[in-house]
Formats: structure tokens, C-alpha cells, sequence
């Protein structure tokens, strides 16, 4: 800390905060410690009484807190973000457009082994609309060493961005609703309705919806004719247990050039299927998909919608936070479900 003549001041850090009085009014601080005093403060200064101020200098090798926020800001932000800010030591990293939040977890891990910034954000793969805050960047104290924000941009060069946001497609998604009580019209389908809601939900665009009993073959020709057709999602509704009437597994599998999981460590959706023929996703939902409001579907389907192609290893990080309460008012996506540290 310095003391230093007012004209002399412009372009240093103020060390502490400066109150302005105006009695019967106020009393506040106009001027905030580590504000960087600039010309036209100078009058105000004045006018509060100040001819001296305390200021911290700045060598080569520091920092302020705005500019290291910035740049670590800069450094992490991906497509899709833009930046607020700096204030006080923070940037807020925010949507450019409606999508899913992705974070490079080791990228973001190594960013906050790094002392005196820090780098928070919303879970990963989480759905975000236009403007909201996703993360932020804060610098811990006033002044920053320079190597250590060196540190943080290379992290961002050699590892990748830390956060973007992926577009939502409005892909053509077509439903096969099986069974062959719903086919021959002994019970009346809730499943399509549902499934229709969901697509509008996550932005996708209902492609068509057709009907097939539990026989292999036509849910086969179902499948094939909506790949014809030029679908780019496939739902499929019904079948997925181990009952002798249960063929929609089987079905998919003979249809499919890869199938990445048959069987979600998530509950409820334990006998959710996905697999791909070319980069067309064939989705088997189990009778949860009915009855719960947020199942493992919800936690994938809007990842399908980015045209990610997913793996097993993806379903594996399901696990951890894999469990819905099912509490009495559901707040998902506002809740533990799915929100994996992985």
C-alpha cells in the first residue's frame, strides 16, 4: 500500500473503500477497494474530501482481480458463451442460445487446483435457456500473480474450452408405440401422448407416430420404414422387460449396426436400450417412461437432440446421482437426478 497525491493516482488500485457522507442522505462507498481510479474520478474524489489515497501498485508479475477474472473468462468460455462483467473480481459466463451446458470436467478440475482463482459452473449437461448464468470466474484476492492466470489460459489451450453450450436440433423424431393390446385397440395408447409432449418439451419435431403388435417382425419394418422416411430419432415405446412377449429389444438389436446399452444404472429406466443405425438413434423406453414424470429419458434424450453420440461410458457416469426420490413436488431439473460429478 502507497500514498500517493490524487493527480497522481489515475490508473492505480484503490486499497481500501473511499465513503461518501451527504448527511440526511447517505453514507456509501462510492469507490470500492481495487477500483482502478480513471481521470474522470479524479472531480469526485475531490469533491469527497480526498487529496490522498492509498493505492496498491502494481508490478509486472500481478494481476487485478477484474483482469484475472476476465481473462480466465475469456480462456474457458466456448461456443455459445458470452461474458458479463468484470466486477468486483467476477465474470459471469452466460447462454448465447437454449441448449445443453457442457463442462470438461479434467479441464475445470485442474482450473481450481490453481491458487486464487476459481472457476464455478452449473452441472454438466444441464438444459439452459437464451441468457442464463452458467458459470463464473472470481479472482480470491485483490491482486492475482500473472504466472498463475499463464497457468489457467494454457489449462484452456492444451485441454480445451471449459464451457459451451450445444445446440438443441429440432431433429425428426418418430414413435413406435408396441403392444399387441394397444395394436388390436383392447386399451386406449398413453404412451404417445406422453412421448409427443416430451419431444415439444426438448425441442424436437414429431416426425410421425406408428402402431405394432409384440411380433419381431413388424416392429422391425416400423423401424425400418421410419429410417426410410428420413426419421433422425426413434422412439419405441413398450416390450423392454424379459416377459415372452416382450420383442422390442430383440427387434431394435437386429435392426441396429451398434447397440450402446441395453440397461441404465438409473431408476426409474434400469431397462432403457439405445442403439444407432448409421447416426439415427433407436430408443427403447421402458413402461417408466409412462408412468413416472422424469425417467432416465429425460436425462438422455435432450443430449440425442445435440446429435452426440453417446457411449457406454456415459451411461456408466449415470450411476453417481442416478437415484430419483420421487419427492412429493418434483423440481427436476432442480434437484440430485442425474447430476453426476463425472
Amino acid at each position: 500500500m502507497m500514498n500517493v497525491m490524487l493527480d497522481d493516482a489515475v490508473g492505480m488500485v484503490i486499497g481500501h473503500d473511499l465513503t461518501e457522507i451527504i448527511p440526511g442522505e447517505f453514507k456509501r462507498a462510492t469507490f470500492k477497494k481495487g477500483h482502478i481510479i480513471k481521470v474522470e474520478d479524479i472531480e469526485k474524489l475531490r469533491n469527497m474530501g480526498k487529496n490522498h489515497i492509498n493505492v496498491i501498485n502494481l508490478t509486472e508479475d500481478q494481476v487485478h482481480e477484474d483482469e484475472a477474472a476476465l481473462r480466465l473468462g475469456n480462456s474457458a468460455a466456448g461456443e455459445g458463451i458470452y461474458l458479463e462483467g468484470p466486477s468486483q473480481g467476477r465474470v459471469n459466463l452466460k447462454s448465447a442460445f437454449r441448449g445443453l451446458v457442457k463442462i470438461n470436467i479434467e479441464a475445470i478440475n485442474k482450473i481450481n487446483s490453481i491458487q486464487s482463482i476459481i472457476l464455478s459452473s452449473v452441472h454438466n449437461n444441464t438444459l439452459v435457456e437464451r441468457d442464463i448464468i452458467v458459470a463464473g470466474t472470481k479472482a480470491i484476492p485483490l491482486i492475482v500473480e500473472n504466472d498463475k492466470i499463464l497457468e489457467a489460459e494454457n489449462i484452456c489451450r492444451s485441454l480445451g474450452k471449459i464451457i459451451s453450450i450445444k445446440k438443441i436440433m429440432p431433429l425428426k423424431v418418430g414413435i413406435i408405440v408396441t403392444g399387441t393390446e394397444v395394436y388390436n385397440g383392447r386399451i386406449v395408447d398413453k404412451f404417445a401422448p406422453i412421448l409427443k409432449e416430451k419431444i415439444m418439451e426438448y425441442g424436437g419435431q414429431l416426425f410421425g407416430i406408428k402402431y405394432s403388435p409384440d411380433i419381431k417382425e413388424n416392429i422391425k419394418e416400423c423401424i425400418k420404414s421410419f429410417l426410410q422416411c428420413g426419421a433422425e430419432v426413434i422412439l419405441i415405446s413398450g416390450g423392454m422387460s424379459v416377459d415372452a412377449d416382450d420383442v422390442t429389444p430383440s427387434a431394435i438389436e437386429e435392426v441396429a449396426d451398434k447397440v450402446v446399452t441395453y440397461g441404465a444404472p438409473v431408476l426409474p429406466g434400469a431397462m432403457f436400450m439405445l442403439s444407432y443405425k448409421n447416426e439415427v438413434a433407436i430408443i427403447g423406453i421402458p413402461a417408466c417412461g409412462m408412468y413416472d414424470k422424469i425417467t432416465v429419458f429425460d436425462l438422455i434424450f435432450p443430449r440425442v437432440l445435440t446429435r452426440e453420440i453417446l457411449e457406454q461410458k456415459d451411461f456408466n457416469a449415470l450411476a453417481n446421482g442416478g437415484l430419483c426420490l420421487k419427492c412429493e413436488v418434483c423440481r427436476y431439473p432442480v434437484c440430485p437426478f442425474g447430476k453426476s460429478s463425472l
